[in-house]
């Protein structure tokens, strides 16, 4: 087991090397290493700022490194000054204390260095088991065996092996992560290992918003990146693509997607897992719509039952080529978006010049809506599949795609 290998290797080079040092570096050491640890994250927060504007722009990196970077520096703080304690009782001892009472001293110092050095190691021990944990609970889920990188592989066996070895209760009793963290992973693992969740993911409405942004379209139609995707290659690979690494060193992007994900972490895993949204689907206008074309002729047909063949096929004609690319994009926010739309309220016939409208919908009864869309007021219903638009002399009616 990869993790009693690791203990005994910190056991016995810990002891040892507090056998040489002594009591008192070792023990201001250890306390060094406690208040290191305690203050490593609140105090990597504060300064992660400062690694980001001056260097880093992987925000992995910038996560990562400034508590470790903290624990650094606090342990080399408190070993400087148990050299400068250390030298002055040695000089004490060499110089005033008499041979016999050195001899007791250097006896005592040793052994008991020894035994704090055995405490060290085991602080060592919890603290690297810790981060062993945090991040093989991503690199597990993630995992594609055989094209994984030696580093990942070794990262994924010591997880494994603390989870065997019921090690992983001893990390999580020092776990200050927020569950998000986990959380994420989660989801993550679920959406690497199931591609086929992907249209399932797309059809989310929390994440509707997300989906018009232009990095995420660029990275839709990257044919490269959505190859290396369907081949299964490593997430360490994917991520190093250039399109995505564009996204990922962006912090006004990232900050945008990470104030989407965040509300809707639990409600986006149970939707994958169970294609149902406990915090969306009581709301029937969220989703993506596509006009509905027969529809939309079959109202004209009612409204003229009399109307000759030739005018109808002209109609239809020019309703085919205005219309059949239109869809509406209703999102969580009170927005909602009609793309490739006409001027709303166009004479048929006129020359329709495809565009996107934007405005906000409210919710009224029974599946019905007011739409404020182009300084006009316009209700829809939604019955099942299917959403009717009406409002002074439009009538509009589209299907739901997803």
């Amino acid at each position: 087991m990869t993790i009693w290998l690791l203990a005994l290797v910190l056991l016995a080079s810990l002891a040892g090397l507090g056998y040489r040092q002594g009591a008192i570096r070792v023990g201001v050491s250890l306390i060094g290493i406690l208040v290191g640890a305690g203050l490593a994250i609140p105090l990597g927060k504060l300064i992660r700022p400062l690694f980001v504007t001056l260097w880093i722009k992987d925000p992995l990196l910038a996560w990562v490194l400034p508590p470790v970077v903290v624990f650094i520096i606090i342990s080399m703080l408190f070993k400087a000054g148990a050299a400068i304690l250390h030298q002055k009782v040695d000089v004490h001892y060499k110089y005033r204390a008499g041979d016999l009472r050195l001899i007791l001293w250097e006896r005592l110092n040793h052994r008991l260095g020894l035994c704090l050095g055995l405490l060290n190691a085991t602080a060592y021990l919890v603290l690297i088991s810790f981060i062993i944990y945090a991040f093989s609970y991503w690199t597990v889920q993630m995992s594609t065996a055989e094209k994984d990188p030696t580093t990942i592989k070794i990262l994924n066996r010591m997880g494994q092996d603390l989870q065997a070895t019921g090690f992983h209760k001893v990390a999580r009793s020092i776990d200050r992560m927020p569950p998000h963290f986990y959380g994420m992973a989660d989801v993550a693992g679920l959406i690497y290992h199931n591609s086929l969740l992907e249209a399932r993911l797309s059809a989310y409405p929390g994440f509707f918003a997300l989906a018009e942004l232009p990095e995420f379209k660029n990275l839709a139609g990257d044919t490269q990146f959505l190859q290396m995707r369907q081949g299964g290659e490593p997430m360490f690979a994917l991520l190093n693509h250039p399109t995505l690494q564009g996204m990922i060193r962006n912090p006004e992007l990232l900050n945008t997607i990470w104030s989407t994900v965040l509300p809707n972490l639990e409600d986006l895993r149970s939707y994958l897992e169970t294609g149902k949204s406990a915090k969306y689907d009581p709301e029937v206008l969220l989703g993506r719509w596509r006009f509905n074309i027969n529809a939309a002729l079959g109202f004209t047909r009612m409204a003229k039952p009399d109307m000759p063949s030739t005018e109808m096929r002209k109609i239809r004609r020019w309703v085919t080529g205005a219309y059949e690319r239109a869809t509406i994009v209703a999102m969580p926010g009170q927005r909602i978006i009609m793309k490739n739309m006409p001027p709303l309220g166009i004479a048929v016939g006129a020359a329709a010049t495809p565009q996107n409208i934007e405005g906000k919908w409210t919710s009224l009864d029974g599946g019905r809506y007011n739409l404020s869309i182009s300084n006009l007021e316009l209700t829809a219903k939604v019955e099942k599949e299917r959403m009717t638009i009406t409002g002074g002399n439009v009538v509009f009616v589209f299907n739901r795609t997803e």
